[in-house]
């Protein structure tokens, strides 16, 4: 740690030529152009402006349970889980290949990469156009198939926004997230809309699809290269060796998310699944924030993947900042759940309060060594991700599976549980291999103990008046805890968030004279 404190990763800024074909900004090998600046400029600045959107999802998430019944947010499950999922399998890695390689026409690079995506959309299309009717038929919903048909449509879209990997490369995450807000924002103005006015599910795929095109349109029509087809078979090669170990990550995720849906519906009906299905908010919710600090690292990741003290000090100050946040939310979360059905999303979701309660807790010791993946895929070692994903599919299949059938969702609780300190055992390991001297336990432990006070303060004011409190003291409850963690992490991380601030202030280094 202490060597990669004294590195001095700023120099002279490349100039950057928006609308070349020659690479704006290097590639793995290459020289830096202010990356530390960049990178944790980016990190904070983006960061902020995406957890805004992430929250929108949240917000939207809760906005829609006021207005849909259960039912509709377990057909909705369904679709999510049966054809979200398989869209989730052509996430292969291509994006992640194309940030890491460094050809001199960047076009044609990206124009390469493009063709593979759009393969492999094309491929995705076919199969879901498929299993739409298979799938109403084994879940006897025919409502299924007109609403999934539609929600189809939002695939193809999908593979048109690839231009955004293009500023994503650059690190012009200003551009990259004003044009990826489209679909968050787009969305929630189309779903809440068509659920006020009585669309029920159909709010949900309306929603997704008005936002899928919007980003789509704007990503084409910003595009600094032409979208034109360009298939190699040595690229293509050299994507699947990379990409092959992801897809079989993205494989057991499939079975996770798919056997959590069918194992709820065939034991505690629709309206079950519907309740996991909000509950699951929380995580991707963590897990959306969790990837814009990951997303806004990963092209300078690359860019030093062979300097392992460089990429441990990024490692830890990422997760240390991810944690200020994460920690308090899903602490908070448990903390509050009950309340937040009672005066947010109302009662009737009130059997969804003990999984909102765990889910929160394990969204927030999920965050520890969160973006571990990143650092892998930076230096082209993705075996160790499939690997984790196999073992913790078999946690599920072992454990979590059981403990639903049999303990109904308070089983399925403690499953999740169980399975996500097997994932974390896993994670833990291959970073000990790649980070000499890396230890969780004091991570957690920083992480941890600026949340302890404002979780003992809240208690002891609930011990003090044990009875059912009102929205107003439950309103100054959440403040009292926010107020309490916010004071004790500046204390804590006063250092970190100095050197963070530090670099939002500092001007880029001056070229020298040619």
């Amino acid at each position: 740690m202490s060597r990669a404190d004294e590195l001095d990763l700023t120099g002279p800024p490349e100039p950057i030529e928006p609308h070349g074909t020659i690479d704006p900004v290097a590639g793995p090998g290459g020289p830096t152009s202010d990356l530390r600046r960049r990178a944790a400029r980016g990190t904070i600045v983006n960061g902020v402006f995406l957890m805004a959107l992430a929250g929108l999802g949240l917000v939207r998430g809760f906005v829609l349970a006021r207005f849909l019944t259960q039912d509709d947010y377990g057909i909705w499950a369904i679709l999510v889980t049966s054809f979200g999922t398989l869209v989730f399998l052509k996430e292969v890695g291509v994006s992640d290949k194309y940030i890491q390689q460094a050809d001199l026409d960047q076009e044609t690079a990206f124009q390469r990469a493009f063709t593979i995506e759009l393969i492999m959309t094309a491929a995705v299309t076919l199969v879901i156009a498929v299993a739409i009717p298979l799938v109403a038929w084994a879940y006897g919903r025919w409502e299924i198939v007109p609403v999934g048909f539609v929600g189809l449509l939002a695939i193809p879209a999908l593979a048109f926004q690839a231009p955004l990997w293009i500023w994503y490369r650059r690190m012009d995450y200003v551009k990259q997230r004003l044009l990826s807000s489209a679909d968050p924002l787009v969305g929630f103005v189309v779903a809440v809309g068509l659920a006020a006015a009585g669309a029920g599910y159909w709010a949900l795929v309306g929603g997704l699809l008005a936002g899928a095109v919007a980003t789509s349109v704007l990503a084409v029509v910003t595009s600094p290269y032409r979208l034109r087809l360009n298939l190699d078979g040595a690229v293509v090669r050299e994507y699947l060796r990379f990409s092959l170990p992801l897809l079989g990550a993205s494989v057991a995720g499939l079975v996770v998310a798919q056997g959590s849906i069918v194992a709820t519906s065939a034991t505690l009906g629709v309206a079950g699944a519907g309740v996991v299905a909000l509950a699951s908010t929380v995580i991707q919710f963590a897990d959306r924030v969790d990837a814009i600090v990951t997303g806004t690292l990963y092209p300078a990741i690359c860019r030093v993947a062979d300097r392992t003290d460089v990429l441990f000090e990024s490692f830890v100050k990422s997760n240390r900042l991810a944690l200020m946040w994460a920690m308090p939310f899903g602490v908070g979360l448990a903390l509050f759940a009950e309340d937040l059905v009672r005066f947010g999303i109302g009662e009737r979701w009130t059997d969804a309060i003990p999984l909102l309660q765990a889910f929160g807790l394990i969204a927030a010791v999920n965050h520890l060594g969160f973006n571990w993946t990143a650092y892998f895929r930076a230096r082209a070692e993705t075996r160790p991700i499939a690997v984790t994903s196999g073992i913790t599919t078999v946690a599920f299949v072992l454990i979590t599976l059981p403990l639903l059938i049999f303990g109904g969702l308070e089983g399925f609780a403690y499953g999740m549980a169980a399975m996500m300190l097997v994932q974390l055992g896993c994670r833990v390991f291959y970073l000990r291999r790649l980070f000499e001297g890396f230890r969780l336990l004091p991570h957690a432990v920083r992480a941890v103990t600026p949340v302890l006070p404002g979780a003992a303060a809240v208690l002891v004011v609930r011990a003090l008046d044990p009875g059912r409190h009102s929205g107003l003291e439950a309103a100054g409850q959440l403040a009292l805890f926010a107020g309490v963690v916010l004071v004790c992490t500046i204390v804590a991380e006063r250092v970190l968030l100095r050197e963070a601030l530090g670099y939002l202030r500092r001007t880029p280094s001056a070229a020298p004279a040619a």
